[in-house]
């Protein structure tokens, strides 16, 4: 076949944090496929098709991207942050293992991106600096009761969280049953980073404690990270937020 499938991760936003390999890819292909935001974002020549399509199409979007290369065409699929978190990766792998024969004997290239839980890491000062996970708050694609497990095992074993899809229009509680969650399992003084469209124009950056964050104080684009009983604040001069970071060691008293 002489198609090819790249799946490709844009970074957080800025196009500075786009790791080079994307930048040197992207004017090479005939198709452009993804969620409508992500795809605007590129800028291309007129001749490559874009393919866009709402946010709760993926297995479909994919299976159309493994079509256009199956034709021949160089293909791009396009999230934010990292392809393979919470993101098209894994969507066009299941197309790949349940759909069309053929496809299994595509090139098929994934390209990495920074992630948003390390762009935000990055503007907070170092709170992934021990272990750590990422959780989807989405319940869409998995159930809530799995979600609410995974939060427990990951406050009972203190661990550094990294929220995604905290809230939307069509899930405006989930976030604040998982706050009420870590609040029956976690210091309440633990600090929380809400981190809005980190490297855009619109980035902000708000820190509190888990005592008082809220479900108000993010949208979609935001990326929530909780510390751990050992993640601590260096304060500084007071127009400047405090440094949020977790020591690699660990001492118990």
């Amino acid at each position: 076949m002489t198609g090819k499938l790249y799946i490709i991760g844009l970074g957080p936003g800025d196009i500075n944090l786009r790791t080079t390999e994307v930048c040197q890819i992207l004017p090479h292909l005939t198709d452009l496929v993804g969620y409508a935001p992500y795809v605007e974002r590129i800028e291309t020549t007129s001749t490559v098709r874009r393919h866009v399509s709402d946010n709760r199409q993926e297995l479909e979007r994919a299976r159309h991207a493994l079509t256009l290369a199956e034709q021949g065409h160089i293909v791009g699929v396009i999230s934010s942050g990292d392809a393979g978190i919470f993101a098209m990766a894994s969507t066009v792998f299941e197309a790949i293992e349940t759909g069309n024969p053929l496809w299994k004997q595509l090139e098929i290239i994934v390209l990495p991106g920074l992630s948003a839980m390390f762009a935000a890491a990055a503007r907070l000062g170092a709170p992934l600096g021990h272990d750590f996970c990422a959780i989807s708050l989405s319940d869409n694609l998995k159930p809530w009761d799995v979600i609410l497990r995974r939060l427990r095992l990951a406050a009972e074993g203190d661990f550094v969280m990294a929220l995604y899809n905290p809230v939307s229009r069509s899930r405006p509680w989930q976030l604040d049953a998982a706050f009420d969650l870590l609040r029956s399992l976690l210091p309440t003084s633990i600090t929380v980073a809400f981190a809005h469209a980190i490297s855009q124009d619109d980035e902000n950056i708000h820190l509190t404690t888990l005592a008082e964050a809220s479900a108000k104080m993010a949208d979609m684009r935001t990326l929530i990270i909780i510390g751990s009983r050992y993640s601590r604040l260096i304060p500084r001069e007071k127009a400047k937020l405090p440094w949020f970071y977790t020591p690699r060691s660990i001492k118990e008293n």
